[in-house]
Protein backbone atom coordinates (compact mmCIF):
# COMPACT_ATOMS: atom_id res chain seq x y z
CA UNK A 1 0.00 0.00 0.00
CA UNK A 2 2.87 2.61 1.07
CA UNK A 3 4.79 1.26 -2.26
CA UNK A 4 1.44 2.41 -4.26
CA UNK A 5 1.08 5.62 -2.93
CA UNK A 6 4.56 6.55 -3.03
CA UNK A 7 4.12 5.55 -6.75
CA UNK A 8 1.13 7.47 -7.18
CA UNK A 9 2.54 10.84 -5.36
CA UNK A 10 5.44 10.71 -7.15
CA UNK A 11 3.74 10.90 -10.50
CA UNK A 12 1.50 13.78 -8.91
CA UNK A 13 4.36 15.69 -8.21
CA UNK A 14 6.08 15.29 -11.74
CA UNK A 15 2.93 16.35 -13.44
CA UNK A 16 2.83 19.28 -11.58
CA UNK A 17 6.52 20.13 -12.02
CA UNK A 18 6.19 19.48 -15.93
CA UNK A 19 2.86 21.92 -15.78
CA UNK A 20 4.35 24.64 -13.62
CA UNK A 21 7.61 25.07 -16.16
CA UNK A 22 10.08 22.99 -14.26
CA UNK A 23 13.55 23.35 -15.32
CA UNK A 24 14.74 21.43 -18.52
CA UNK A 25 16.94 18.55 -17.86
CA UNK A 26 20.76 18.55 -18.88
CA UNK A 27 20.03 15.94 -21.60
CA UNK A 28 17.03 17.93 -23.30
CA UNK A 29 19.11 20.95 -23.60
CA UNK A 30 21.55 18.79 -24.97
CA UNK A 31 19.29 17.55 -27.36
CA UNK A 32 18.22 20.82 -28.30
CA UNK A 33 21.69 22.15 -28.75
CA UNK A 34 22.30 19.67 -31.40
CA UNK A 35 19.16 20.16 -33.32
CA UNK A 36 19.74 23.74 -33.06
CA UNK A 37 23.45 23.65 -34.26
CA UNK A 38 22.39 21.13 -37.06
CA UNK A 39 19.67 23.82 -38.61
CA UNK A 40 18.48 26.71 -37.08
CA UNK A 41 22.09 28.21 -36.81
CA UNK A 42 22.36 28.62 -40.46
CA UNK A 43 19.32 31.46 -39.98
CA UNK A 44 19.74 32.17 -36.53
CA UNK A 45 23.68 32.41 -35.75
CA UNK A 46 25.53 30.44 -33.25
CA UNK A 47 25.33 33.57 -30.93
CA UNK A 48 20.88 33.89 -31.72
CA UNK A 49 21.59 36.93 -32.60
CA UNK A 50 19.98 36.49 -36.22
CA UNK A 51 22.29 36.19 -39.45
CA UNK A 52 19.63 37.18 -42.01
CA UNK A 53 17.70 40.11 -42.10
CA UNK A 54 14.29 40.03 -40.39
CA UNK A 55 15.42 37.13 -38.54
CA UNK A 56 14.93 37.68 -34.50
CA UNK A 57 17.46 38.45 -31.70
CA UNK A 58 16.81 35.97 -29.23
CA UNK A 59 19.29 37.56 -27.29
CA UNK A 60 16.74 40.94 -26.74
CA UNK A 61 15.17 40.44 -23.11
CA UNK A 62 11.92 41.94 -24.95
CA UNK A 63 12.49 39.37 -28.54
CA UNK A 64 11.10 36.52 -29.26
CA UNK A 65 11.85 34.75 -26.37
CA UNK A 66 10.03 36.68 -24.16
CA UNK A 67 6.92 34.58 -25.72
CA UNK A 68 5.94 31.23 -23.65
CA UNK A 69 7.08 27.62 -24.28
CA UNK A 70 3.99 26.45 -26.16
CA UNK A 71 3.94 29.44 -28.05
CA UNK A 72 7.64 29.22 -29.33
CA UNK A 73 7.66 25.30 -30.07
CA UNK A 74 4.05 26.35 -31.63
CA UNK A 75 6.01 28.43 -34.17
CA UNK A 76 8.81 26.17 -34.78
CA UNK A 77 6.29 23.19 -35.80
CA UNK A 78 4.22 25.44 -37.78
CA UNK A 79 6.64 28.15 -39.41
CA UNK A 80 6.20 31.53 -38.41
CA UNK A 81 6.88 34.66 -40.30
CA UNK A 82 8.04 37.81 -38.09
CA UNK A 83 7.00 41.01 -38.76
CA UNK A 84 9.30 43.53 -40.91
CA UNK A 85 11.12 39.90 -42.32
CA UNK A 86 10.82 39.20 -45.97
CA UNK A 87 10.98 35.60 -45.69
CA UNK A 88 8.88 32.50 -43.03
CA UNK A 89 10.57 29.81 -41.49
CA UNK A 90 10.10 26.81 -42.65
CA UNK A 91 7.22 24.44 -40.32
CA UNK A 92 9.78 22.02 -38.06
CA UNK A 93 12.50 24.36 -39.62
CA UNK A 94 12.62 22.05 -42.64
CA UNK A 95 13.45 19.08 -40.69
CA UNK A 96 10.13 17.00 -41.66
CA UNK A 97 10.94 14.67 -39.61
CA UNK A 98 10.98 17.19 -36.40
CA UNK A 99 8.50 16.13 -33.44
CA UNK A 100 7.30 18.38 -31.04
CA UNK A 101 9.02 16.88 -28.12
CA UNK A 102 12.41 17.74 -30.09
CA UNK A 103 10.66 21.39 -30.83
CA UNK A 104 10.44 21.40 -27.15
CA UNK A 105 14.31 20.92 -26.72
CA UNK A 106 15.31 23.17 -29.09
CA UNK A 107 13.24 26.13 -27.30
CA UNK A 108 14.75 24.82 -24.02
CA UNK A 109 18.27 24.97 -25.39
CA UNK A 110 18.00 28.86 -26.80
CA UNK A 111 16.43 29.70 -23.53
CA UNK A 112 19.87 28.62 -21.68
CA UNK A 113 21.84 29.85 -24.49
CA UNK A 114 20.57 32.98 -25.72
CA UNK A 115 18.91 34.27 -21.85
CA UNK A 116 20.23 36.22 -19.29
CA UNK A 117 17.50 35.40 -16.52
Amino acid sequence: MKRSFFLIASLAAGVLAHSAGAAASSDQVEAGEKLYNTTCVACHGADGKGKLPGVPDFTKSDGRLSKGDDVLATHIMEGFKSPGSSMAMPAKGGISSLTMEQSEAIVQYMRQAFTSD
